[in-house]
């Protein structure tokens, strides 16, 4: 049963890869292809996560942790220059 549940989160996980580069792409504005960025940074956290899972060595989820806090940052540093500036 858990097997079939690691199965599903993959292949969505591959179905949200695939909307994100969709939105990236075909994105109009600055704003539009920064966020598809950062929703792509998301995914790709969950699928370090389901990795971790899989293969039962969950030092990947500091990994993880660590990817999650610098893409929040770098979200942050793009969103004052674009306000701002430098």
């Amino acid at each position: 049963m858990a097997e079939i549940m690691l199965r599903i989160a993959g292949v969505l996980i591959l179905f949200a890869i695939l909307f994100g580069v969709i939105r990236l792409v075909i994105g109009r504005t600055l704003v539009d292809r920064i966020v598809a960025i950062d929703v792509l940074t998301v995914i790709s956290l969950s699928l370090i996560a389901l990795y971790a899972q899989v293969s039962g060595r969950f030092v990947y989820i500091d990994v993880a942790l660590v990817y999650a806090l610098l893409s929040f940052l770098a979200v942050l540093a793009i969103a004052r220059f674009l306000e701002r500036g430098l």
